[in-house]
Order: structure tokens, then C-alpha cells, then sequence
């Protein structure tokens, strides 16, 4: 199967790729608990309208429940659900007062444009911009019996009700010895996957691997950052558990700065290389002490960097304390603003505006009962998040045709209602399973939605969710081919700009640190006493100068691997990022393996300084659509 696979063009074999991975079940439990109960009180209450919203909210919450910190999940879920609300008292109140045929459009496109736009400023954005549009557009359409605001409080309370009990639940299979509190489970787990990475990429050094495994490391301290900066009362860590996982996660940018290092010269490194890494890892998960750590050969300037660093990380978890790392990727308002504003949220915006008031527009002609659908279905289309644009046309048709024949058979045999909220409950379960594909994942939604619809007191619509979600796919595959008022690749082209900039106040950091050596050569700079290296400050600042370059980066290869999977003629505006994405990474990598040989040495030697130059050279020549 999967040579037939690789043959395949690239957007069909994307619709046909599934993660893997094992089955998160603390999210099937938490999503068992979440929609289905909701429901069902509702029903209990007489008041079923009001747990049918409810449930929407756990539902639609469910989607970005995902692994790591229950800190960080607060600001996942919490924030596109307050957007949500939002989005169904706006819904509410222009489905009452906009009743012409064009007004609704015309302003289901204007909301459109807004939260395309800032759906390019991140994740969470993202997320929050969805469920603003499918909320406005439930509000609009959906006959409930409560005003606005009592739909968005309901909404609001199903999604905190899965916030509690993403905060409360312990993670499953932690037994009575488990390190440190549950609370902190999803950080430890972080920082104890960043020490693995380490190991790994010291394992793959001098093999092809070793860029495949420096991306790991990358992915690892990118989520491990995120679970520890996550939203917080207080300023500062507040136990000393924490404040030893703060510890533990800045002890790992040496080691992970001097692994790149290594890798980045190419030579095979002794197999006890990764021990010491290995050894902390497993400190960080059963919270003791790490004890003595296998030293490398001081041979060379890398493996001396590794060694200097796993003594730091020895003394860092004898010592637990740290301040927090910085959050990451914090926008100001200034910087979320100029996001929005660039062409990767021009170009989002505008799309997303043609398509929600479009099929607004359609819905409104065809006088549907269901109209509010058509609008619903073409946002979550629409979302470059979930794939190139013919792979989620492709999914989205036949997980909604396998959902809406699966729940015509269960109406037909379950009892009303209390079959459909168990109905509603088992789904609610297996949405953090079908996540894997697009397809699945909307097959189990569309079970869901159908089941939420008819407990709602409306008639069976397996067959309409068919016919509006086909109509759906035409008019999001005709908006994404339409000639284009803004330049195409835009989003592509952001994350290659904020890659690049990124890139270069890194190589201008460490390059600076090399030219205050050559200045304060009789010693009276702020340099450390081992080979003129930088100070404290200057280190951390270059630390986190080199996370924010390797983010930018894999930032933009996910974008670009999205863009290449797209039909061929819209693939073609983003031909050659690829090959300036992987110059950049070459020139951080280089960058990093400099900036070892300035601690050690306090200059920059002769071969690293021309092969810098040759990657500049490179990325002013190599071009992009």
C-alpha cells in the first residue's frame, strides 16, 4: 500500500495520510464526559435547546482539546470558546434584523474578512475565528427558543464544563508514585520528551537522520515552551515542582544548542554519546535526582560545549529554580495587528469572506430549513489548518456521506431521545480518535450534529446535510480557484518572512558576540572566564533568539508542505520556498554550530565564516513565486 500511495499526486495522497499514534485516552474519557451529559441534563431539566448549545460548545471545544499542559489548554479552548459566544449573539442578532437577501450575506462576509484575517496570527487564533463564524452562523440560522445572550452563556458552559474537566481529570495510567502533582503532568511529560530529542539527534549524528531528528528536537521544544508559558495567576512559578520543570526545561537549551552542533559537523559520535541526556530524562519523569552523569571525550569544541552543558543541567536539577521561560510567540497588539494586515491574512480574509457570505447568499435562495449548514460547512472547508483544499473537499464529501448514512440507520432503531444523547455521548467520545483524518472526523461530527438537530425537536436531515455539504464543496473549490485580487502564497510567504527575519537577529547575535571578543580583548567585557565566551545575559538572549528561529522555521515548512500538496495551479505560486526553507535551516544550523565555537574560542573560525556567507549568497539568489 504504500508505494501506491507515494505515486499518487500529492493532494490525493494527503487526503489518504493518517496520523498514528496511541489512542489519547484521557480525551475519549473527558469527551465521553462532556457533550453527552450536558445533553442529557438538558433533556432532564426540560430545557433540551439549551443542552443542545451546550453540547455544541463541549463539542466544538472537544476539536482543540489536544495534548499538553493544562495550563495551556485553558487558553486553547478557553479563548475560541469565548469567540464562539461571541459569534452567537451576533449570529442571534442579524438573523432577526437582517432579513433581507442581501443584508445577512453582506455581513457574514464582513465578519468573514475580520476573522479570516486574524485567524493568520496563530493556533489559537485560528481556532478562535472558526468557531466565531460556525457560532454566527448556528445563532443566524438554528430556531432556538432562547435570546442571544442565553445561547452564548450555554455555549459558554458546555465548553467550561470540558475546561474543568481537562483541569480536574488526572492523567490516565499514573500510578501512586508518580512524580510531582497531576496538574503538572502535561509539563513534565514536555520537558522529559525535549531531554529524548536531545538523545536522538546525538545518536543520529553523521547519518541522514540527523536533520529528520534536529526537526524533532525543534517540535519538542516548541511544545515543552508552550506547556510551561501558559496563562497563570501569578507572575512566577508558584510551587517548587514547577519551578524545578522551569529549571529543567532552560538546562536543556545548552544541551540542545551543542547536540545541534554535533549533528551540524556530520561525524558519527561514540554511542554513550546520549547517555547523559537519556539519564535526565528520566529524572525529569520520576522527579529524582539525576545523579552522575557519563562524560564525553572533551575532544573537540562540541563535545566540549555537550559536556559544559550536562554539567549545567546537573547543577540545574540539584538546584530547581528558574525563572519561568519566555512565553512564546507573544504578539502584542502592534504585532497581532501587522498579522492580520499581511498578506498571509489578506489573502485568508478575503477568502474566507467569499465563501461564508457566498454560501450564505445560496443557503438564503434555496430557502432551506437547515440554511445556517451551508455557511457552517464552508468555514471549516475553508481552513487551510486541515489540509490542502481538494484533499478537504475530498474528506469532508465522503465523511459526511458515511455519517449521514450511519445515523439514518441508528434514528431508524435507537429510541427517542435518550438513544440519540447516548448517540451524542459515544461521539463526543471518538472525536479526539477521528482527529486523525479529516474524514473520519467529520463523519463522526456529522453523526453528532444530526443527533444534536433532531433532540433539538427538528426533523431527521441525514439526506439535506448530504446535498448542502456537496453544494458547500463547489462553491469553497470555485472560491479557491477564482482569479485572485491579492498575491497567492501569501501565507507561505509570511512564515518565510518571519522565518527569515528571524534567521538573521540570530546570526547578528551571535556574530556580535564574536566582534565584542575582538573589542574587549583585554578582558574587560561582560565575557565569561572559559575562552572569552559571552556572559549570562548574552547566552540566554542567544538561547532564546535560536528558539524563535527554529519555530519561525518549522512554522514555515508546515505551511509549505501544505501549500505543495494543493492542485498543481495553485501549488505553483509557492514553487521555490522549499528551497529557501531549507537554506534557512542550514543557515541556523550553522549559525548555532558558530555560536558553540564562540563560547569555546571566543572568534569565528575562517570555514564557518565562509560557509555563512555562502548560505547569504544562496538565499539572495534562489527564487520564489
Amino acid at each position: 500500500m504504500i508505494p501506491r500511495v507515494a505515486s499518487l499526486p500529492p493532494w490525493l495522497g494527503h487526503a489518504l495520510r493518517a496520523q498514528r499514534g496511541p489512542v489519547p485516552w484521557h480525551a475519549v474519557l473527558r469527551g465521553a464526559l462532556a457533550a453527552g451529559p450536558l445533553l442529557c441534563a438538558g433533556v432532564a431539566f426540560g430545557r433540551a435547546s439549551g443542552g443542545v448549545v451546550a453540547a455544541l460548545g463541549a463539542m466544538l471545544a472537544g476539536f482543540n482539546d489536544r495534548p499538553g499542559s493544562r495550563r495551556a489548554a485553558v487558553r486553547r479552548l478557553g479563548v475560541p470558546a469565548v469567540a464562539g459566544a461571541g459569534g452567537l449573539v451576533f449570529g442571534s442578532y442579524v438573523g432577526e434584523v437582517a432579513g433581507g437577501a442581501y443584508t445577512l450575506p453582506l455581513l457574514f462576509a464582513l465578519l468573514g474578512l475580520f476573522a479570516g484575517a486574524f485567524s493568520a496570527v496563530g493556533p489559537v487564533a485560528s481556532a478562535a475565528g472558526t468557531q466565531l463564524l460556525v457560532a454566527a452562523a448556528i445563532g443566524a440560522g438554528m430556531p432556538l427558543p432562547e435570546p442571544g445572550w442565553q445561547r452564548a452563556l450555554f455555549f459558554l458552559a458546555g465548553a467550561g464544563w470540558l475546561i474543568v474537566l481537562r483541569l480536574a481529570l488526572p492523567s490516565p495510567g499514573r500510578g501512586r508514585a508518580a512524580a510531582g502533582p497531576y496538574r503538572l503532568d502535561g509539563e513534565r511529560a514536555a520537558v522529559r520528551a525535549v531531554y529524548e530529542a536531545v538523545a536522538a539527534l546525538l545518536d543520529s549524528a553523521g547519518t541522514p537522520e540527523s536533520t529528520t531528528r534536529r526537526a524533532a528536537l525543534t517540535a519538542a521544544l516548541d511544545h515543552a515552551q508552550d506547556a510551561l508559558s501558559g496563562p497563570r495567576l501569578r507572575r512566577h512559578a508558584s510551587s517548587a515542582a514547577e519551578r524545578r520543570l522551569h529549571a529543567q526545561y532552560r538546562a536543556a537549551l545548552p544541551l540542545g544548542e551543542a547536540a545541534t552542533a554535533l549533528a551540524w559537523a556530520g561525524e558519527p559520535l561514540p554511542a554513550r554519546t546520549g547517555e547523559g541526556p537519556r539519564r535526565l530524562a528520566a529524572a525529569v519523569r520520576d522527579g529524582v535526582p539525576c545523579g552522575p552523569l557519563p562524560a564525553p571525550a572533551r575532544s573537540g569544541v562540541g563535545l566540549r560545549a555537550l559536556d559544559d552543558a550536562l554539567l549545567h543541567a546537573a547543577e540545574a536539577f540539584d538546584s530547581g529554580s528558574a525563572r519561568p521561560p519566555r512565553a512564546a510567540h507573544g504578539h502584542g497588539p502592534v504585532g497581532v495587528l501587522r498579522k492580520a494586515a499581511g498578506p498571509g491574512g489578506r489573502e485568508y480574509g478575503v477568502r474566507v469572506a467569499l465563501c461564508f457570505g457566498a454560501s450564505a447568499a445560496v443557503a438564503q435562495a434555496l430557502h432551506h430549513p437547515h440554511w445556517y449548514w451551508l455557511p457552517a460547512t464552508a468555514v471549516f472547508l475553508v481552513k487551510p489548518d486541515l489540509g490542502p483544499l481538494a484533499s478537504r473537499v475530498l474528506c469532508r464529501a465522503l465523511g459526511t456521506v458515511l455519517g449521514a448514512v450511519v445515523f439514518a440507520a441508528l434514528a431508524a432503531l435507537l429510541p427517542r431521545p435518550a438513544g440519540l444523547v447516548a448517540v451524542v455521548a459515544v461521539c463526543g467520545a471518538l472525536i479526539p480518535v477521528a482527529t486523525r483524518h479529516f474524514a473520519a472526523q467529520t463523519a463522526v461530527v456529522t453523526v453528532l450534529v444530526l443527533a444534536l438537530v433532531m433532540v433539538g425537536g427538528e426533523p431527521q436531515a441525514s439526506w439535506g446535510r448530504i446535498g448542502e455539504t456537496l453544494l458547500a464543496c463547489g462553491i469553497v473549490l470555485l472560491v479557491g480557484h477564482l482569479p485572485w485580487p491579492v498575491r497567492r502564497g501569501g501565507r507561505v510567504q509570511d512564515r518565510l518572512s518571519a522565518a527569515r527575519t528571524s534567521a538573521h537577529a540570530y546570526l547578528r547575535h551571535v556574530l556580535s558576540d564574536a566582534d565584542a571578543d575582538t573589542d574587549d580583548s583585554d578582558g574587560d567585557g561582560d565575557r565569561s572566564s572559559r575562552g572569552g565566551a559571552p556572559g549570562a545575559d548574552r547566552r540566554a538572549a542567544r538561547w532564546a533568539l535560536r528558539r524563535e528561529a527554529y519555530r519561525t522555521l518549522a512554522e514555515a515548512r508546515a505551511a509549505i508542505d501544505l501549500a505543495a500538496a494543493e492542485l498543481p495551479t495553485l501549488a505553483r505560486h509557492s514553487a521555490g520556498s522549499e528551497q529557501v526553507a531549507v537554506t534557512l535551516e542550514r543557515l541556523v544550523d550553522a549559525t548555532t554550530a558558530c555560536a558553540v565555537h564562540v563560547d569555546d574560542t571566543g572568534r569565528l573560525p575562517r570555514r564557518h565564516a565562509e560557509r555563512i556567507d555562502a548560505l547569504l549568497d544562496e538565499l539572495e539568489l534562489t527564487p520564489v513565486a
